[in-house]
């Protein structure tokens, strides 16, 4: 017994600085923060498991309710949640809540990952600097803040916009359970910077959609840059704390994923609870007009609401304008979800630990139960 636990302690040994000599030493770690807490993949309460930077609150601001709130939501749908490990579903309508659920032993306060919705966070964050100055526009040159593609033809050519809309034609494999995906890389890797910096373009700007996490964290890195030439002790954090997480009035502060280096995962991992996500969305829906302030500019949230070279992607928001009720969403791993819906005036947010019944198919249903709800209210 002894000589085959010595056996098998060589071969985990051997295994080990095998993937540290190859440049996968990633995979130990995300290993660590994934099958030894119980999981088998990213989950919506990793931040355990992260070095995380806080993003401040201000005075909160809560969400007004519906005169016959909390409205039940359908056995149809208290199924679906349930059978699909949901952790939160929220109605807005008219910027009311009208409805809120919780299960398992999530609640309003629950901090969990947006995961990839925090790529349309950093296109509004991107929208306020260019509005303050910071970056010129879309169309500005990616090369002026990130130099090390300056020897890079078809680097040489995409603008920061680019970035936003993934077409950039930044060389990226988008896969999130193989081990020696990039993707995964990207996520458990010590410096994250390095890392896309290293890489190149494979294709010419503008011309081919590719749904890129990379591509999110290369527009990070711009926008951190372009903050640091102003106030170098500035980060990601600190802008969004000031320009969009307490203006809104967002009820606690949140977390925001880091790497080993101090950067933010900016392309995922913000976490934070469903009224904040929410809030997210009605302010989309209001065109970046909140409290009586305009945070952000309308002709920016128009472009985020709109297609942008294919039919369902534009800047940073996914859209399905063929749906009966057309409209556009912030996604996220494992079905993180704030959908909205302009004819209606209304959001949706859904959180959980799994997906549902396929993408599109889940946020249709989730839409026409919402709709019910709106008809039934006083």
């Amino acid at each position: 017994m002894k000589k085959i636990l010595l056996t098998l302690l060589a071969i985990i040994a051997v295994v080990i600085i095998g993937l540290l000599v190859t440049g996968h030493g990633y995979i130990l770690t995300a290993i660590a923060r994934t099958y030894l807490v119980g999981n088998t993949t990213a989950n919506i309460n990793d931040y355990r498991q992260f070095d995380t930077r806080v993003i401040e609150s201000g005075k909160a601001q809560a969400w007004p309710e519906s005169p016959d709130y909390p409205k039940p939501i359908s056995n149809k749908l208290q199924d679906h949640l349930t059978k699909h490990n949901a952790a939160a579903f929220l109605v807005i309508h008219k910027g009311q809540l009208i409805s809120e659920n919780y299960f398992k032993n999530y609640d309003r306060d629950s901090k969990t990952n947006s995961f990839s919705m925090a790529k349309s966070i950093l296109t509004m964050m991107l929208g306020k600097a260019i509005e303050e100055g910071y970056i010129e526009n879309l169309q500005q040159p990616l090369i002026e803040f990130l130099p090390e593609f300056k020897n890079d033809p078809l680097g040489q050519s995409a603008t920061i916009g680019s970035l936003s809309t993934m077409t950039s034609g930044y060389d990226w494999d988008e896969h999130y359970y193989s081990p020696f995906s990039p993707t995964v890389e990207l996520l458990y890797g010590d410096d994250v910077e390095d890392f896309v910096l290293s890489r190149s373009f494979s294709s010419e700007p503008e011309q081919t959609f590719y749904y890129s996490s990379a591509s999110t964290q290369l527009l990070a890195i711009v926008l951190d840059r372009a903050l640091k030439a102003k106030n170098p002790d500035w980060t990601l954090t600190d802008y969004l704390s000031q320009k969009l997480w307490q203006p809104l009035g967002m009820n606690d502060a949140a977390l925001w994923h880091l790497d080993d280096e101090g950067m933010e995962l900016a392309y995922c991992c913000i976490s934070s609870n469903a009224r904040n996500f929410g809030k997210f969305g009605q302010l989309m829906l209001q065109g970046g007009f909140w409290n009586n302030q305009q945070l952000l500019d309308p002709y920016f949230i128009q472009l985020m609401s709109e297609p942008f070279k294919v039919p369902n992607y534009g800047y940073s928001t996914w859209i399905n304008q063929d749906n009966e009720a057309p409209y556009y969403a912030l996604r996220g791993h494992l079905g993180q979800r704030v959908i909205i819906v302009p004819e209606y005036q209304l959001v949706v947010v859904r959180l959980g630990e799994t997906d549902g019944n396929g993408i599109v198919a889940s946020e249709q249903f989730y839409i026409k139960e919402a709709l019910k709800m709106i008809e039934t209210t006083n």
